[in-house]
Protein backbone atom coordinates (compact mmCIF):
# COMPACT_ATOMS: atom_id res chain seq x y z
CA UNK A 1 0.00 0.00 0.00
CA UNK A 2 1.50 3.30 -1.05
CA UNK A 3 -0.14 5.00 1.89
CA UNK A 4 1.60 2.64 4.28
CA UNK A 5 4.94 4.19 5.01
CA UNK A 6 6.82 1.22 6.37
CA UNK A 7 7.19 -0.83 3.21
CA UNK A 8 7.44 1.80 0.51
CA UNK A 9 9.35 4.80 1.81
CA UNK A 10 13.01 5.39 1.03
CA UNK A 11 15.63 7.80 2.25
CA UNK A 12 18.23 9.36 0.00
CA UNK A 13 21.33 11.31 1.03
CA UNK A 14 24.31 12.47 -1.00
CA UNK A 15 27.25 10.11 -0.55
CA UNK A 16 29.51 13.02 0.29
CA UNK A 17 27.07 14.43 2.82
CA UNK A 18 26.60 17.69 0.89
CA UNK A 19 23.15 18.92 1.93
CA UNK A 20 23.10 21.43 -0.92
CA UNK A 21 22.98 18.61 -3.48
CA UNK A 22 20.23 16.64 -1.76
CA UNK A 23 17.91 14.65 -4.04
CA UNK A 24 14.34 13.64 -3.42
CA UNK A 25 12.57 10.43 -4.31
CA UNK A 26 8.78 10.32 -4.48
CA UNK A 27 5.98 12.74 -5.15
CA UNK A 28 6.95 15.04 -2.28
CA UNK A 29 10.00 15.23 -0.02
CA UNK A 30 9.93 15.91 3.70
CA UNK A 31 12.89 16.56 5.94
CA UNK A 32 13.93 14.21 8.71
CA UNK A 33 16.71 14.69 11.22
CA UNK A 34 19.01 11.91 12.36
CA UNK A 35 21.13 12.10 15.48
CA UNK A 36 23.99 13.57 13.46
CA UNK A 37 21.58 16.32 12.30
CA UNK A 38 22.03 15.44 8.63
CA UNK A 39 18.97 16.22 6.51
CA UNK A 40 17.54 13.47 4.37
CA UNK A 41 14.49 13.20 2.14
CA UNK A 42 11.52 10.98 2.87
CA UNK A 43 9.47 9.56 0.04
CA UNK A 44 5.83 8.79 0.68
CA UNK A 45 5.17 6.90 -2.53
CA UNK A 46 8.57 5.58 -3.58
CA UNK A 47 8.44 6.83 -7.19
CA UNK A 48 11.59 8.31 -8.74
CA UNK A 49 11.07 11.91 -9.82
CA UNK A 50 14.68 12.99 -10.33
CA UNK A 51 15.34 13.24 -14.05
CA UNK A 52 17.71 10.58 -15.39
CA UNK A 53 21.14 11.95 -16.00
CA UNK A 54 20.77 15.05 -13.84
CA UNK A 55 23.90 15.92 -11.83
CA UNK A 56 25.70 12.71 -12.91
CA UNK A 57 28.73 13.60 -10.84
CA UNK A 58 26.74 13.32 -7.61
CA UNK A 59 26.31 9.85 -6.11
CA UNK A 60 23.27 9.23 -3.96
CA UNK A 61 22.87 6.54 -1.30
CA UNK A 62 19.35 5.30 -0.63
CA UNK A 63 18.27 3.69 2.63
CA UNK A 64 14.97 2.08 3.42
CA UNK A 65 12.96 3.34 6.38
CA UNK A 66 13.72 0.02 8.05
CA UNK A 67 17.42 0.92 7.94
CA UNK A 68 16.68 4.32 9.42
CA UNK A 69 14.28 3.18 12.11
CA UNK A 70 12.89 5.48 14.77
CA UNK A 71 13.75 8.67 12.88
CA UNK A 72 10.72 10.90 13.03
CA UNK A 73 9.32 13.31 10.48
CA UNK A 74 9.45 17.05 11.08
CA UNK A 75 6.02 18.67 11.03
CA UNK A 76 4.77 22.21 10.55
CA UNK A 77 3.29 24.65 11.27
CA UNK A 78 3.83 24.00 14.97
CA UNK A 79 1.23 26.68 15.67
CA UNK A 80 -1.27 23.85 15.29
CA UNK A 81 -0.19 22.79 18.79
CA UNK A 82 -1.11 26.14 20.33
CA UNK A 83 -4.91 25.80 20.48
CA UNK A 84 -6.24 24.86 23.91
CA UNK A 85 -9.56 23.55 22.59
CA UNK A 86 -10.28 21.49 19.46
CA UNK A 87 -11.78 23.31 16.48
CA UNK A 88 -15.51 22.55 16.25
CA UNK A 89 -17.85 23.17 13.29
CA UNK A 90 -15.77 25.81 11.57
CA UNK A 91 -17.93 25.14 8.53
CA UNK A 92 -21.61 24.23 8.67
CA UNK A 93 -23.47 22.05 6.16
CA UNK A 94 -25.24 25.14 4.81
CA UNK A 95 -21.93 26.91 4.29
CA UNK A 96 -19.33 24.18 3.57
CA UNK A 97 -15.70 24.63 2.63
CA UNK A 98 -14.71 23.68 -0.92
CA UNK A 99 -11.61 21.47 -0.72
CA UNK A 100 -9.74 19.55 -3.42
CA UNK A 101 -9.08 15.85 -3.83
CA UNK A 102 -5.33 15.14 -3.90
CA UNK A 103 -5.40 11.37 -4.36
CA UNK A 104 -7.63 8.31 -4.13
CA UNK A 105 -5.97 4.94 -3.60
CA UNK A 106 -7.39 1.47 -3.14
CA UNK A 107 -5.68 0.06 -0.04
CA UNK A 108 -6.99 -3.49 0.12
CA UNK A 109 -5.89 -6.55 -1.81
CA UNK A 110 -7.77 -8.40 -4.54
CA UNK A 111 -9.27 -10.97 -2.15
CA UNK A 112 -10.80 -8.40 0.17
CA UNK A 113 -14.60 -8.43 0.23
CA UNK A 114 -15.38 -4.92 -0.98
CA UNK A 115 -13.19 -1.93 -1.76
CA UNK A 116 -11.64 0.49 0.72
CA UNK A 117 -9.86 3.66 -0.37
CA UNK A 118 -7.45 6.08 1.27
CA UNK A 119 -8.43 9.58 0.19
CA UNK A 120 -6.23 12.63 0.68
CA UNK A 121 -7.96 16.01 0.66
CA UNK A 122 -6.31 19.43 0.38
CA UNK A 123 -8.07 21.91 2.68
CA UNK A 124 -5.33 24.52 2.38
CA UNK A 125 -4.95 24.74 6.15
CA UNK A 126 -8.41 26.29 6.38
CA UNK A 127 -10.23 23.40 8.08
CA UNK A 128 -7.88 22.40 10.91
CA UNK A 129 -8.74 19.46 13.15
CA UNK A 130 -7.41 17.30 15.95
CA UNK A 131 -6.76 13.59 15.93
CA UNK A 132 -10.00 11.67 16.51
CA UNK A 133 -12.31 14.24 14.95
CA UNK A 134 -14.54 13.79 11.89
CA UNK A 135 -15.27 15.71 8.72
CA UNK A 136 -18.72 16.02 7.21
CA UNK A 137 -18.80 15.40 3.46
CA UNK A 138 -21.67 16.64 1.32
CA UNK A 139 -21.82 14.58 -1.90
CA UNK A 140 -22.91 16.40 -5.06
CA UNK A 141 -26.42 15.98 -6.34
CA UNK A 142 -29.96 16.37 -5.12
CA UNK A 143 -31.37 14.86 -1.97
CA UNK A 144 -33.73 12.12 -3.20
CA UNK A 145 -36.00 12.63 -0.19
CA UNK A 146 -36.01 16.43 -0.51
CA UNK A 147 -36.15 17.47 -4.20
CA UNK A 148 -34.27 20.68 -4.86
CA UNK A 149 -32.18 20.33 -1.70
CA UNK A 150 -28.54 19.18 -1.52
CA UNK A 151 -27.62 15.73 -0.23
CA UNK A 152 -27.32 15.22 3.50
CA UNK A 153 -23.91 15.45 5.13
CA UNK A 154 -22.07 12.17 5.88
CA UNK A 155 -19.55 11.96 8.71
CA UNK A 156 -16.15 10.29 8.26
CA UNK A 157 -13.47 9.86 10.92
CA UNK A 158 -10.25 11.56 9.87
CA UNK A 159 -7.41 9.08 9.26
CA UNK A 160 -4.47 11.47 9.62
CA UNK A 161 -2.94 13.72 12.22
CA UNK A 162 -3.55 17.45 12.21
CA UNK A 163 -0.50 17.76 9.95
CA UNK A 164 -1.92 15.47 7.28
CA UNK A 165 -0.11 12.97 5.12
CA UNK A 166 2.12 15.75 3.78
CA UNK A 167 3.10 16.87 7.31
CA UNK A 168 2.38 20.51 6.46
CA UNK A 169 -1.06 21.02 7.99
CA UNK A 170 -2.76 21.42 4.62
CA UNK A 171 -4.33 18.01 4.05
CA UNK A 172 -6.58 15.48 5.73
CA UNK A 173 -7.14 11.81 4.91
CA UNK A 174 -10.25 9.66 4.98
CA UNK A 175 -10.52 5.86 5.00
CA UNK A 176 -13.67 4.98 3.06
CA UNK A 177 -15.24 1.65 2.19
CA UNK A 178 -17.35 1.74 -0.96
CA UNK A 179 -20.93 0.92 0.06
CA UNK A 180 -22.68 -1.35 -2.44
CA UNK A 181 -25.96 -3.25 -2.25
CA UNK A 182 -26.55 -6.77 -3.52
CA UNK A 183 -30.07 -8.02 -4.13
CA UNK A 184 -30.56 -11.04 -1.84
CA UNK A 185 -32.66 -12.84 -4.45
CA UNK A 186 -30.54 -12.33 -7.56
CA UNK A 187 -27.17 -11.86 -5.86
CA UNK A 188 -26.49 -9.01 -8.27
CA UNK A 189 -25.40 -5.49 -7.40
CA UNK A 190 -28.15 -2.88 -7.44
CA UNK A 191 -26.54 0.48 -8.39
CA UNK A 192 -29.70 2.36 -7.42
CA UNK A 193 -29.09 1.50 -3.76
CA UNK A 194 -25.37 2.12 -3.55
CA UNK A 195 -23.92 4.48 -0.95
CA UNK A 196 -24.07 7.95 -2.46
CA UNK A 197 -21.17 9.53 -0.57
CA UNK A 198 -18.80 6.57 -0.32
CA UNK A 199 -19.06 5.93 -4.05
CA UNK A 200 -18.57 9.63 -4.81
CA UNK A 201 -15.41 9.63 -2.71
CA UNK A 202 -13.99 6.36 -4.05
CA UNK A 203 -14.70 7.45 -7.64
CA UNK A 204 -13.13 10.90 -7.18
CA UNK A 205 -10.07 11.97 -9.16
CA UNK A 206 -7.23 14.33 -8.23
CA UNK A 207 -8.40 17.89 -8.71
CA UNK A 208 -12.08 17.16 -8.03
CA UNK A 209 -13.81 19.48 -5.61
CA UNK A 210 -15.39 18.30 -2.36
CA UNK A 211 -17.68 20.07 0.10
CA UNK A 212 -16.56 19.77 3.72
CA UNK A 213 -18.32 20.58 6.98
CA UNK A 214 -16.88 20.43 10.47
CA UNK A 215 -14.65 19.29 12.00
CA UNK A 216 -16.77 17.69 14.70
CA UNK A 217 -16.47 15.40 17.69
CA UNK A 218 -14.76 15.32 21.07
CA UNK A 219 -15.42 11.76 22.19
CA UNK A 220 -12.45 10.25 20.34
CA UNK A 221 -9.90 12.98 21.03
CA UNK A 222 -6.55 11.57 22.13
CA UNK A 223 -5.87 12.53 25.78
CA UNK A 224 -2.30 13.82 25.88
CA UNK A 225 -2.01 15.04 29.45
CA UNK A 226 -0.05 11.92 30.41
CA UNK A 227 2.46 10.83 27.72
CA UNK A 228 2.98 7.58 29.67
CA UNK A 229 -0.68 6.56 29.48
CA UNK A 230 -1.95 3.30 27.99
CA UNK A 231 -4.34 3.46 25.03
CA UNK A 232 -6.26 0.31 24.01
CA UNK A 233 -7.73 0.81 20.53
CA UNK A 234 -10.38 -1.55 19.14
CA UNK A 235 -11.58 -1.26 15.55
CA UNK A 236 -13.45 -3.10 12.87
CA UNK A 237 -12.67 -2.18 9.26
CA UNK A 238 -12.54 1.53 8.51
CA UNK A 239 -13.02 2.19 12.22
CA UNK A 240 -9.23 2.09 12.33
CA UNK A 241 -9.18 5.62 10.85
CA UNK A 242 -8.76 7.67 14.06
CA UNK A 243 -6.16 5.23 15.39
CA UNK A 244 -3.99 5.76 12.31
CA UNK A 245 -3.91 9.43 13.31
CA UNK A 246 -3.08 8.60 16.94
CA UNK A 247 -0.26 6.24 15.97
CA UNK A 248 1.32 8.57 13.44
CA UNK A 249 1.36 11.26 16.12
CA UNK A 250 2.86 8.86 18.65
CA UNK A 251 5.46 7.13 16.49
CA UNK A 252 5.99 8.91 13.16
CA UNK A 253 5.94 12.64 13.78
CA UNK A 254 8.48 14.73 15.66
CA UNK A 255 5.96 16.73 17.71
CA UNK A 256 7.95 18.72 20.30
CA UNK A 257 4.97 19.10 22.65
CA UNK A 258 3.97 15.40 22.66
CA UNK A 259 6.61 12.75 23.26
CA UNK A 260 4.73 9.50 23.75
CA UNK A 261 6.32 6.98 26.12
CA UNK A 262 3.32 4.89 27.14
CA UNK A 263 1.66 1.86 25.54
CA UNK A 264 -0.57 1.85 22.46
CA UNK A 265 -2.35 -1.46 21.83
CA UNK A 266 -4.32 -1.86 18.61
CA UNK A 267 -6.91 -4.59 17.95
CA UNK A 268 -8.10 -4.63 14.33
CA UNK A 269 -10.86 -6.90 13.07
CA UNK A 270 -11.28 -7.49 9.33
CA UNK A 271 -12.32 -10.38 7.07
CA UNK A 272 -8.94 -11.57 5.80
CA UNK A 273 -5.32 -10.60 5.22
CA UNK A 274 -6.18 -8.72 2.03
CA UNK A 275 -8.60 -6.57 4.06
CA UNK A 276 -5.98 -5.28 6.51
CA UNK A 277 -5.72 -1.49 6.48
CA UNK A 278 -2.41 0.37 6.91
CA UNK A 279 -0.83 -2.92 7.98
CA UNK A 280 2.67 -2.06 6.75
CA UNK A 281 2.55 1.22 8.64
CA UNK A 282 1.41 -0.43 11.87
CA UNK A 283 3.92 -3.26 11.46
CA UNK A 284 6.74 -0.72 11.18
CA UNK A 285 5.77 0.73 14.58
CA UNK A 286 5.72 -2.77 16.04
CA UNK A 287 9.24 -3.32 14.78
CA UNK A 288 10.63 0.06 15.82
CA UNK A 289 8.79 0.56 19.13
CA UNK A 290 8.17 -2.94 20.57
CA UNK A 291 8.07 -1.61 24.14
CA UNK A 292 5.38 0.95 23.31
CA UNK A 293 3.16 -0.65 20.66
CA UNK A 294 1.20 -3.89 20.42
CA UNK A 295 -0.82 -4.98 17.41
CA UNK A 296 -3.35 -7.82 17.27
CA UNK A 297 -5.33 -8.72 14.16
CA UNK A 298 -8.62 -10.66 14.13
CA UNK A 299 -9.20 -12.19 10.67
CA UNK A 300 -12.69 -13.68 10.71
CA UNK A 301 -12.28 -15.70 7.51
CA UNK A 302 -8.79 -16.97 8.21
CA UNK A 303 -8.48 -17.47 11.96
CA UNK A 304 -10.38 -19.55 14.50
CA UNK A 305 -11.19 -18.60 18.06
CA UNK A 306 -10.59 -20.93 20.97
CA UNK A 307 -13.99 -22.56 20.40
CA UNK A 308 -13.30 -23.27 16.75
CA UNK A 309 -15.53 -20.49 15.46
CA UNK A 310 -14.62 -17.41 13.43
CA UNK A 311 -12.15 -15.04 15.03
CA UNK A 312 -13.74 -11.68 15.72
CA UNK A 313 -12.26 -8.72 17.55
CA UNK A 314 -14.18 -9.59 20.74
CA UNK A 315 -12.47 -13.01 20.71
CA UNK A 316 -9.10 -11.29 20.72
CA UNK A 317 -10.24 -9.10 23.60
CA UNK A 318 -11.29 -12.20 25.54
CA UNK A 319 -7.93 -13.80 24.79
CA UNK A 320 -6.14 -10.93 26.52
CA UNK A 321 -8.94 -10.06 28.96
CA UNK A 322 -6.96 -10.42 32.19
CA UNK A 323 -4.28 -8.06 30.95
CA UNK A 324 -6.82 -5.60 29.52
CA UNK A 325 -8.78 -5.46 32.79
CA UNK A 326 -5.60 -4.87 34.77
CA UNK A 327 -4.63 -2.04 32.43
CA UNK A 328 -8.10 -0.49 32.77
CA UNK A 329 -7.82 -0.73 36.55
CA UNK A 330 -4.54 1.15 36.19
CA UNK A 331 -6.18 4.03 34.30
CA UNK A 332 -5.85 2.92 30.65
CA UNK A 333 -8.08 4.51 28.03
CA UNK A 334 -10.09 2.18 25.80
CA UNK A 335 -11.52 3.18 22.41
CA UNK A 336 -14.06 1.52 20.12
CA UNK A 337 -14.62 2.61 16.54
CA UNK A 338 -16.44 0.86 13.71
CA UNK A 339 -19.87 -0.48 12.82
CA UNK A 340 -22.56 -0.42 15.50
CA UNK A 341 -22.81 -4.17 15.18
CA UNK A 342 -19.41 -4.59 16.82
CA UNK A 343 -20.50 -3.31 20.22
CA UNK A 344 -23.04 -5.92 21.43
CA UNK A 345 -20.54 -8.76 21.02
CA UNK A 346 -17.79 -6.75 22.69
CA UNK A 347 -20.04 -5.67 25.55
CA UNK A 348 -21.18 -9.26 26.11
CA UNK A 349 -17.57 -10.44 26.19
CA UNK A 350 -16.50 -7.75 28.65
CA UNK A 351 -19.50 -8.46 30.88
CA UNK A 352 -18.80 -12.20 30.91
CA UNK A 353 -15.12 -11.64 31.71
CA UNK A 354 -16.00 -9.19 34.48
CA UNK A 355 -18.39 -11.67 36.05
CA UNK A 356 -15.78 -14.41 35.87
CA UNK A 357 -13.48 -12.06 37.77
CA UNK A 358 -16.16 -11.45 40.39
CA UNK A 359 -16.85 -7.89 39.22
CA UNK A 360 -20.13 -6.18 38.37
CA UNK A 361 -19.72 -5.01 34.77
CA UNK A 362 -22.39 -2.30 34.90
CA UNK A 363 -20.70 -0.67 37.88
CA UNK A 364 -17.28 -1.01 36.27
CA UNK A 365 -18.50 0.52 33.01
CA UNK A 366 -20.05 3.41 34.90
CA UNK A 367 -16.73 4.05 36.63
CA UNK A 368 -14.80 3.91 33.34
CA UNK A 369 -17.13 6.49 31.84
CA UNK A 370 -16.89 8.67 34.94
CA UNK A 371 -13.09 8.53 34.72
CA UNK A 372 -13.26 9.43 31.00
CA UNK A 373 -11.47 6.19 30.10
CA UNK A 374 -14.27 4.91 27.83
CA UNK A 375 -14.45 6.28 24.25
CA UNK A 376 -16.98 4.97 21.69
CA UNK A 377 -17.74 6.11 18.15
CA UNK A 378 -19.82 3.73 16.05
CA UNK A 379 -21.89 4.21 12.91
Amino acid sequence: MASSLGARASLCVPAAGDASSRKSVGSKAHNLRFHDQRSVSLSLLGRQTTKPGSRPQQKVLCLSVQQASQSKVAVNPLELEDAKEPPINLYKPKGPYTATIVSVERIVGPKAPGETCHIVIDHGGNVPYWEGQSYGVIPPGENPKKPGMPNNVRLYSIASTRYGDSFDGRTASLCVRRAVYYDPETGKEDPSKKGVCSNFLCDSKPGDKIQLAGPSGKVMLLPEEDPKATHIMIATGTGVAPYRGYLRRMFMEAVPTFKFSGLAWLFLGVANSDSLLYDDEFSSYLRDYPDHFRYDRALSREQKNRNGGKMYVQDKIEEYSDEIFKLLDGGAHIYFCGLKGMMPGIQDTLKRVAEERGEAWDAKLLQLKKNKQWHVEVY
